[in-house]
């Protein structure tokens, strides 16, 4: 901030002769060079500190209008260099205003008392009564609200987390506003109690109350028509516009939540979009998107869901009120119309067709699909691992990753099959084959968990279930042995012993992050402990998970390949890798195989179904290939059939490297 003076008497008079007036001008300062003649109609009370008025803007259409103030009442305001305010309804009161700063057609823009600025605000998520609030705060990663949200039962743990947030609110709290540089608010309603960040634009809202925009120059925020936001946080990159309305939320970087679509109490991470519908209580992890008016997501916990139009969810038997809570696992849909009653929990990569009375467990069962007919759940078995709707997914959440913002708050793991996934798997087949021996291996239909299996839905399941764990287990053997040539044996052992002792045993998604529960309990200890004391400490233990998590993963694989293989990885042979190898590549090529197959239903007679509307079947063929293109020329299909030559090929390979160092048989 440049050094700032009183006005002369000269200047005083030349402003008063401008329609202007000051309770105190000895109160009013302004740098060492100020031109008066773009101050009009203005008013000050308290201190109000001016910068200079030496740069235009030019406006959308051309226009140009030159930085300075016209018809606005300032209170105790500090204004950087070359701020255009005009025409403020009311009045802005306690506000510093960065450089650059583009207000006007405002209604009032005021701090009324020491405020947090939607820090430390709680969210009641999940339970609508309370008992798993979520104090916000700017920096609050889906990790760290998972964490607060699920493991009540740890006290000392919530306790010591809601004391480093209150901590970190207290530093932020003040009397006076901070509007950023290089700002801009438009034909805006009311702003109370906010601290907006630089580059933000806020144009045609109608009040934002009591929150921070965390907007800066790498991810500017925008906040649009008539938007009301009420006790909130919005993080870098964010979009709320279009009638959006939210209370008592947090938005995460590169979040979009627009078209009339209302949240309250509610946590919305990173790249989540959000449009038309409601929410109410949820923890909505990365990617979880809702577009569809007749959509309601009520106290539920969800990451990478898609959830279709007339999704509902009902937390309230009508007993002791709205308390009941559920989970759908990351890489979920729900269809069209589909209804779950909570409490219930659903497997990772589900899809969710049809209206569900009865509460379902399948969180062992991944990949499956769960159809109503006749008023029951029917399950069906890791049969999304055969859908290309599921391989498309994974693939395109990395490309969909709108974050820009160099410090990038949740930490997400793409994987399709991880740990975490796979245990899952194994623990699904260990379900079913235990279904298969209490009821026979005959039957037409087996139960769990509220839900029915058909016969021959339960064997197809464990087929692929088998070839998934075949898949990863396999996967991760050969990264670890490519590229390397191994003169003996003990080369390939020490290649493949892991020095980690931390990735043993199960495995957690906490809202992105995937790491072991060993991990997180060294976390949580510390954390109890007092030896990790800050918030920063917290996000850098967790961000060095992340980075780290191929090295766990390995140390996982190790141990899973040897007790579900019966291998002794210390004194594995040559022949032993080389029967997993081609084990790995049955699995890969027959799933990839699947995949194939069901592309290649897009591409039936009834997919044709309104292509070649008034022609021949030739004619709706040739229409079809015009608009969808031929199916051996489909980039998904290409992509498959290459990746089966890659997987064969790469399995050879390591064959040919590894056949010279077997031991010969002894005539």
């Amino acid at each position: 901030m440049k050094k700032r003076r009183n006005l002369s008497s000269e200047e005083i008079f030349q402003l008063q002769a401008q329609f202007c007036s000051a309770e105190d001008w000895t109160t009013v300062l302004v740098p060492e060079k100020f031109d008066i003649q773009y101050v009009w109609y203005s008013r000050f009370s308290g201190r109000v500190e001016l910068g200079a008025f030496e740069e235009e803007f030019e406006l959308p259409g051309g226009i140009k209008k030159h930085s300075g103030l016209c018809r606005v009442t300032l209170h105790n305001c500090t204004l950087g260099e070359n701020v255009l305010i005009e025409d403020v309804h009311n009045y802005i009161a306690n506000y510093r205003i960065g450089d650059r700063c583009f207000i006007q057609n405002v209604h009032v823009m005021m701090v009324d008392k020491p405020t947090s600025f939607g820090n430390n605000v709680e969210v009641s998520v999940l339970n609508e009564t309370g008992g798993r609030e979520v104090p916000i705060y700017d920096h609050l990663s889906a990790s760290m609200a998972y964490i607060i949200a699920l493991y009540r039962h740890r006290p000392v743990l919530i306790d010591r987390l809601r004391e480093l947030i209150s901590r970190y609110a207290d530093s932020v709290t003040s009397c006076t506003g901070t509007i950023g540089n290089h700002v801009t608010i438009v034909n805006t309603g009311t702003i109370h109690n906010v601290k907006i960040g630089d580059y933000a634009v806020v144009e045609n809202s109608t009040r934002l109350e009591n929150g921070t925009v965390n907007s800066n120059g790498e991810a500017p925020v925008s906040i649009g028509d008539s938007v009301i936001a009420q006790d909130f946080i919005i993080s870098s990159g964010a979009v709320v516009a279009d009638a959006a309305k939210i209370i008592r939320c947090f938005i995460g970087q590169a979040c979009h939540v627009t078209h009339n679509f209302s949240a309250h109490d509610s946590l919305l991470f990173s790249n989540c979009a959000f449009e038309n519908g409601e929410a109410c209580a949820i923890f909505a992890g990365p990617f979880t998107v809702s577009m569809h008016k007749s959509s309601l997501l009520i106290a539920g916990m969800y990451s990478f869901l898609n959830a279709g139009s007339g999704s509902n969810q009902s937390n309230h038997m009508y007993k002791l009120g709205p308390i009941h809570q559920g989970i759908v696992e990351r890489g979920s849909k729900t269809t069209s119309d589909s209804y779950i009653l909570w409490p219930s929990r659903i497997g990772a990569f589900s899809l969710v067709m049809g209206r569900h009375h009865h509460h379902c467990d399948t969180s062992d069962l991944p990949f499956s699909y769960l159809i109503e007919n006749d008023d029951e759940t029917y399950l069906v078995p890791g049969v999304n691992l055969r859908s290309v709707g599921t391989i498309r997914d994974a693939q395109k959440w990395p490309k969909r990753d709108k974050r820009v913002d160099p410090v990038m708050l949740d930490k997400i793991n793409y994987n399709l099959l991880s740990p975490y996934t796979i245990q899952k798997m194994m623990k699904a087949v260990k379900v079913l084959e235990k279904l298969q021996s209490l009821v026979g291996e005959t039957s037409e239909i087996y139960y769990y968990q509220n839900t029915r299996i058909k016969g021959s839905s339960l064997r197809k399941g464990l087929n692929l279930y088998r070839m998934a764990i075949d898949k990863f287990l396999g996967n991760s053997l050969i990264k670890r042995l490519e590229g390397e040539s191994f003169l003996t044996v003990e080369n390939i052992r020490e290649r493949l012993a892991t020095q980690e002792t931390q990735g043993s045993g199960e495995w957690l998604d906490l809202a992105g992050l995937i790491l072991s529960r060993n991990s997180l309990d060294i976390l949580l200890d510390g954390i109890e402990k007092g030896t990790i004391d800050t918030l920063e400490a917290i996000e850098d233990y967790l961000q060095d998970e992340y980075e780290k998590y191929y090295f766990r993963e390995w140390t996982w694989a190790y141990e899973m390949i040897e007790s579900y293989y019966g291998v002794d990885m210390k004194t594995i042979t040559p022949e032993q890798i080389i029967t997993l190898v081609k084990k790995w590549q049955e699995s890969v090529i027959g799933l990839d195989e699947l995949l194939y197959q069901d592309a290649k239903k897009e591409f039936s007679l009834t997919s044709m179904t309104g292509f070649g509307v008034d022609g021949t079947k030739e004619e709706k063929e040739k229409d079809f290939e015009g608009v969808r293109g031929d199916f051996e020329n489909n980039p998904f299909v290409t992509a498959v059939k290459e990746h089966i030559e890659k997987k064969r090929a790469l399995g050879d390979e390591l064959i040919e490297r590894l056949s010279p160092l077997i031991t010969p048989l002894t005539p």
